[in-house]
């Protein structure tokens, strides 16, 4: 399609997008009377407006009920989690019973360490990515130095490049084939936080099984943003959270994948509580654990379930349009972006470069760009004008035109308030 930058033909874009009703689903923060422009679903997505009543079903039953909402709702408390399982395994790509909700995201990993990250003998290594995101840092030091090993010598980063953004594959199945009988665990981000790259995960498992090593995969900027196929990839775990892309509100609770090969193990370490315990055995109140069938035997504790209801709401929506509809809308805005962002370069001194991959199979819904010549000084500028966007140093603002609610018309007047504000800066 060849893209124009004019407001007239984001217009036509907005007409013909499939998707375009569910703008209206979701409660925007007001600029001067207006919609912001919301570029930041990438660190926590814009709320439902269903979320509100599916909260309000449980209050409502709490209050009416008590503790008998458990078993008496109309959704019940004791399964509420598992109106997830197959909603979710369409997103990530599994089977139902290899999806469980539960927790928050680095608990969760810190978790599927106990069962994945077993070090015994010369293998005790783990490969991350470097400049993982800071959670992930500290969590895999914390679990090396738990089991006795100094980070220093048991984490091996992957390295871009001198004067490279992002990871070459190439470099990946070297260091994996490198590390070979010392690696224990590969556990690296799907999609890069800072650049928005997406990793060839399916190339990536496969190099790690051949040494041995399980692969897990932090799928924070992935899930609900990419297609993702973790069964057919046979990943051996991964987990992601739900406030990105998949709207469930401020640190809410996170999704987890255990494939299905693990299930109904009976030797395979796991910390263990009430929830994971066979559902139909749970009151009998009995001393031995005997775990439910499939990724709910990694459950705790019993679901939070007014934290889940937003989660609920946000999935639905999921149900409802499917992720081939939200990767095609994903694709067209992201280009249409990028044009116009190259539109504008064209138009002032400073220069843009976007440091995502060009290829559309290299990236989801984020373009992360470099702002040459400009300062924070600009991302402030953008703040105070109705855009919402995200500040990293030293001068990268990471946009994420989330296909649910961001519109081709949001990305014709960002352009025009970003050139606005160099403008004004250099009179």
């Amino acid at each position: 399609m060849q893209f124009k930058n004019t407001l007239d033909f984001a217009k036509e874009l907005d007409a013909e997008d499939k998707l375009s009703s569910y703008r209206d689903q979701f409660i925007f923060p007001q600029h001067e009377g207006e919609n912001v422009i919301y570029f930041t679903g990438n660190s926590l997505g814009l709320q439902p407006k269903s979320a509100k009543k599916y909260v309000d079903e449980i209050m409502t039953d709490w209050a009416n009920l008590a503790v008998e909402g458990h078993f008496y709702a109309e959704k019940p408390w004791w399964d509420y989690h598992e109106r997830f399982s197959a909603k979710l395994a369409k997103v990530v790509g599994a089977k139902p019973a290899e999806v469980t909700v539960m927790n928050t995201l680095t608990v969760n990993l810190h978790l599927l360490m106990v069962s994945f990250y077993r070090p015994k003998g010369k293998r005790y290594k783990i490969i991350c990515e470097e400049k993982a995101f800071p959670s992930d840092q500290y969590m895999i030091s914390s679990q090396v130095r738990f089991h006795g090993y100094d980070p220093e010598g048991a984490i091996v980063e992957i390295k871009r490049h001198e004067g490279e953004n992002n990871f070459r594959t190439e470099d990946i199945l070297a260091k994996i084939k490198e590390v070979g009988e010392e690696c224990a665990l590969v556990l690296i981000g799907g999609v890069n936080y800072y650049t928005g790259q997406v990793l060839e995960m399916e190339t990536i498992t496969k190099a790690g099984h051949e040494i041995g090593a399980f692969v897990g995969w932090d799928l924070a900027h992935a899930a609900g943003n990419i297609e993702l196929n973790l069964s057919e990839w046979n990943v051996d775990f991964a987990a992601w959270c739900s406030y990105k892309y998949m709207n469930s509100g401020p640190g809410n609770a996170s999704g987890c994948f255990i494939n299905e090969k693990y299930h109904n193990q009976k030797d395979i370490p796991r910390f263990e509580g009430w929830w994971g315990h066979s559902k139909e055995r749970r009151f009998l109140m009995e001393p031995e654990f005997q775990p439910e069938n499939g990724a709910d035997a990694w459950q705790i504790s019993n679901a939070p379930v007014l934290a889940l209801a937003p989660y609920l709401a946000s999935l639905e929506m999921f149900e409802e349009v499917g992720m081939p509809a939200l990767i095609e809308k994903r694709n067209k805005i992201v280009a249409y972006l990028e044009f116009v962002l190259h539109e504008i370069d064209k138009e002032v001194d400073s220069t843009f470069e976007i440091i995502t991959p060009a290829k559309q199979e290299e990236r989801g819904t984020q373009l992360s760009v470099f702002l040459h010549g400009e300062g924070r000084e600009l991302f402030n500028y953008l703040m105070k004008n109705g855009v919402i966007t995200d500040w990293r140093e030293p001068n990268v603002i990471r946009l994420a035109p989330v296909p649910f609610y961001c519109s081709f018309e949001d990305m014709f007047q960002f352009g025009q308030i970003l050139k606005k504000g160099i403008l004004e800066k250099s009179k």
